[in-house]
């Protein structure tokens, strides 16, 4: 019995004659690589012109921002209507949308890499030994670091996490587990507005409230730390309440049927279950104010010398020191200007890794589910 060989699949055509179906070019589809390749020839295209122009005195200078503009959209349009006539309206709408959604991605996308390039091209001239290993005490010009700076915002932080993390965490456990009525309604209010609150009305909330216990002219870090925690207590509460309301509610159930307090439960099922997700949100919290400047430059004050006690006299923080070292430049700017760009890409290095932490800690502890 001879065996015979299978036949490509066919399609039929409006007309009714049969077509190929495996044949990209006539299946009522555009190959693969057809979107990507019409939106690199658009891009190319774009640039050559403006080249062109520029050097001809068409037009003032090239600019590659508007070159990559019109190609961009000179590539929405011809992948839109290539497809419109190719695999009709549909699909057309669909390649539309995503070409959309692509280019809105990138155009966020784009501050960012401007910024990060920026900062680790103007600071890794000084990201060397010297600039964490030494302070700016009696340095004018050249040398000198910012070890003054990361040790203040180091503590400075840790003191504002200590204060932060008990209120914020006891805060959402009364929410979830025990608040009703217009207390809660009260509470969850208020967290929602401090969410929303100016960092200068931390700094100047905390100065007016030193200043009634130490007098005009205070100036330390933990003042400092005080400013910081006012905004990281509403993001602590607000993530830990979300986390403990993922907790299923048979949990607690479960407990209580075994003759669990409810305070047990809370402290044994409730929180292990959630902790990840808490932890993560601490970290987060911790990125989010670390690169304050506005409340330590009221309360926290700046130096030039090491200060290991928050609780006495003025404590550099890393914000504030690239803003002195840009805004108050000596003779020599130039040495200025870098140890304000090294410091900002120190404190870039510093929220990337709270960051990365957060990640890991959630794909390290999450509760684990399935068998």
């Amino acid at each position: 019995m001879t065996q015979t060989a299978p036949r490509p699949a066919t399609t039929a055509r409006a007309s009714g004659a049969p077509i190929d179906a495996t044949n990209a070019y006539v299946s009522g589809r555009l190959p693969r690589w057809a979107a990507p390749g019409l939106t690199a020839a658009s891009l190319g295209g774009a640039i050559t012109v403006m080249a062109l122009l520029a050097a001809a005195g068409a037009i003032a200078e090239f600019s590659l921002v508007l070159a990559i503009a019109i190609g961009t959209i000179s590539a929405i349009v011809l992948v839109t209507a290539i497809s419109l006539m190719a695999e009709g309206r549909r699909a057309a709408t669909n390649r539309f949308m995503i070409a959309l959604v692509i280019s809105a991605f990138v155009l966020a996308l784009l501050p960012l890499v401007s910024v990060l390039s920026t900062v680790v091209l103007n600071g890794s001239a000084r990201f060397d030994l010297e600039f964490f290993t030494w302070s700016m005490r009696s340095v004018i010009g050249e040398g000198g670091g910012a070890l003054h700076a990361i040790v203040g915002t180091l503590q400075i932080t840790a003191w504002a996490t200590l204060i932060s993390v008990p209120i914020g965490l006891f805060a959402a456990i009364y929410l979830v587990e025990y608040g009703r009525g217009p207390l809660a309604r009260a509470i969850t209010f208020f967290v929602d507005v401090m969410t929303g609150i100016p960092s200068i009305v931390a700094g100047l909330f905390a100065y007016a409230l030193f200043v009634l216990i130490f007098g005009e002219g205070v100036r330390m870090g933990f003042a400092g730390s005080v400013a910081l925690s006012v905004l990281m207590i509403p993001v602590v509460v607000r993530s830990s309440e979300e986390m403990l309301k993922l907790v299923p509610d048979e949990l607690r159930e479960a407990s209580y049927a075994l003759g669990v307090p409810k305070w047990l439960t809370i402290a044994k099922v409730v929180l292990p279950t959630a902790a990840a997700g808490i932890i993560t949100g601490i970290t987060l919290a911790i990125a989010r104010v670390i690169g304050e400047t506005a409340p330590l430059l009221i309360v926290a004050g700046f130096t030039s010398s090491m200060n290991y006690n928050v609780f006495s006299e003025r404590m550099q923080s890393l914000p504030v020191f690239v803003y002195t070292q840009y805004a108050n430049p000596g003779t020599d700017v130039d040495f200025y200007l870098e140890r304000a760009w090294t410091g900002a890409l120190t404190l870039i290095i510093i929220v990337m890794a709270l960051n990365l932490i957060a990640r890991l800690i959630t794909r390290l502890f999450q509760p684990r589910v399935g068998r």
